[in-house]
């Protein structure tokens, strides 16, 4: 089957049929419901009854959307496909819907989500579906405007289907450059048809809470980073910082010294140039005063 997002844009491959087409397909649901919970799990919301506001990115026509109202949580909903939007109002889902390009950035107000899922989303903005698209700008629009939106510690859990490894530390190295701690869970490392990624990130710096969750093995219960590195094929990414700036390299309050004098004065003479002889007054240093 061929990837989606290298068959046309996302507003255009999800007309009217194939928007009704998703929508009543039972597997098609039947994923989108496992994913979506998978997804709410490792957001690790408190378990104190609270009902939380949460955004859906990609909502499409709702179905992960009703995994949430289900658990009692507020969403909205953002997606790029009208037609897709259209179904999820027919369909009376909960949530309040936004038509928009999540490549542009989210225009909602700074700290209002208490967190945020994806599902099937966030590798459209690797392609440049028309000719004013940079996918490495579109991604830092889309992480920069998502951690301004998250309250500080809020975590958002975007599931991915990376084309290849250069494409998932593309993605996850915008997520860090935006700020955001965490790294990629994987379940099912060694499965073809199981395995499944999710971006976990955390809004703020990393802490012994925001600690990345272990992904599921074959029987379901939770596997080591060590396990699924065996296959360097399926080896799972997991950064645990930002990527930060060097910091200039500092000069020695002494100067360059006599050593660091000579060998520029070497490089000049081989360029050609005229320099001084050397001699015991090279890279001496003068005194204050006379």
């Amino acid at each position: 089957m061929s990837r989606p997002e290298l068959l046309a844009p996302p507003e255009i491959f999800y007309n009217d049929d194939e928007a009704r087409k998703y929508t009543s397909s039972s597997r098609i649901i039947d994923i989108q419901t496992q994913l979506s919970e998978r997804a709410l799990e490792l957001l690790a919301l408190p378990d104190d009854g609270v009902p939380r506001l949460l955004l859906d990115i990609g909502c499409g026509s709702g179905l992960s959307g009703e995994t949430l109202t289900e658990h009692g949580h507020q969403w909205l909903g953002l997606d790029i496909s009208e037609s897709m939007l259209d179904i999820a109002l027919e369909r009376e889902v909960e949530g309040d819907l936004m038509l928009a390009d999540m490549g542009q950035g989210l225009g909602l107000r700074p700290g209002i989500l208490d967190g945020a899922i994806s599902i099937s989303a966030v590798q459209w903005l690797c392609n440049a579906d028309k000719s004013c698209h940079e996918p490495r700008i579109r991604l830092k629009a889309f992480f920069s405007s998502l951690y301004r939106c998250l309250g500080r510690g809020a975590r958002a859990v975007l599931q991915v289907y990376p084309e290849n490894i250069a494409q998932r530390e593309l993605i996850l190295g915008f997520a860090m450059r935006a700020g955001f701690s965490g790294g990629i869970v994987v379940d099912y490392p060694h499965s073809s048809k199981r395995r499944k990624e999710y971006l976990v990130l955390t809004c703020g710096p990393p802490s012994l809470s925001t600690t990345t969750p272990e992904g599921k093995g074959e029987d379901g219960e939770s596997c080591s980073d060590e396990d699924s590195s065996e296959d360097e094929e399926n080896q799972t990414v997991c950064i645990s910082d930002r990527c930060r700036p060097r910091k200039k390299q500092k000069v020695n309050k002494r100067g360059k010294g006599r050593d660091w004098v000579l060998k520029k004065k070497e490089q000049m003479r081989r360029k050609g140039n005229a320099v001084p002889p050397d001699s015991k007054y090279t890279a001496r240093k003068r005194k204050d005063r006379f």
